[in-house]
């Protein structure tokens, strides 16, 4: 008997005004699978992570995550579900400190309630305690606790990648979505994540989706590829079925990148 997936997108589409940004987009993802989803800039990967997420809602077909189908929830309710993303470009809040950023995660799951926390009762404080002692776990998984109290905006860019990991995590997902998580990374930085990636996986019990188009981390770490090019599903498969699949080829990676991965 096959294991049901926990991510299961059937036939989705959008358009934007007579534009199909997405068009007839199918995915399986089963519990523990590491997949890339990749394709040329404008294939549609950023709108397919904004429908999973419910920042978009589809025009046709099905979302459905934990038997559930969530077609049309607002983001934070997506989250709650148990679907957590970074972004294409870093999203965190400048200002506040590497800490009180993956604090916010928490306080958008806490318990305690908003009239315990206006009147600062004791169940506000104990919840506190917690949040922060959970977060400072998370910073040291991500070697960032030593720079705790650092403003964000001062972390150098892979420690402002690491920290937007580290608050998708704190969330408490069942699913991660990765946008381009290696942009801007040097060859240390990106290898340094391919580690992370794999360990977080298996720390926390995670599935992953991960848009990228650093091939050698794509073709490194992912267990199975789907591409997309103008909307469309063009191939799916592990990585060396879709590096020589002749309309990836043709559409995207080009023959001087699959003999250099080959």
């Amino acid at each position: 008997m096959e294991a049901r997936p926990i991510l299961h997108v059937s036939q989705v589409g959008i358009n934007f005004g007579g534009l199909k940004a997405v068009d007839g987009f199918n995915l399986k993802l089963y519990p523990g699978g590491l997949i890339g989803l990749i394709g040329p800039n404008g294939a549609g990967k950023t709108t397919v992570f904004n429908l999973l997420t419910g920042v978009y809602t589809p025009t046709e077909g099905d979302i459905v995550f934990n038997g559930e189908r969530i077609n049309g929830l607002a983001p934070y309710k997506v989250t709650r579900k148990g679907i957590s993303r970074t972004f294409q470009n870093v999203r965190l809040f400048n200002e506040q400190s590497v800490l009180d950023n993956v604090k916010v995660a928490y306080h958008s799951l806490a318990s305690h309630s908003i009239f315990s926390s206006i009147f600062r009762l004791r169940s506000h404080f104990i919840g506190e305690k917690e949040m922060e002692a959970k977060a400072l776990a998370f910073l040291r998984i991500f070697q960032l606790d030593k720079v705790k109290d650092e403003k964000a905006k001062n972390l150098p860019y892979g420690g402002q990648r690491r920290l937007e990991i580290a608050r998708a995590l704190a969330a408490g997902p069942k699913l991660l979505l990765l946008d381009e998580p290696a942009a801007g990374m040097n060859p240390q930085e990106t290898k340094d994540l391919m580690e992370l990636i794999s360990f977080i996986r298996e720390q926390f019990n995670l599935t992953i989706l991960l848009i990228e188009h650093d091939m050698k981390l794509v073709m490194g770490i992912c267990e199975r590829i789907s591409v997309l090019d103008h909307g469309l599903l063009i191939a799916e498969g592990t990585p060396n079925e879709v590096q020589n699949h002749p309309k990836v080829i043709e559409a995207y990676l080009g023959e001087e990148v699959v003999s250099s991965h080959a």
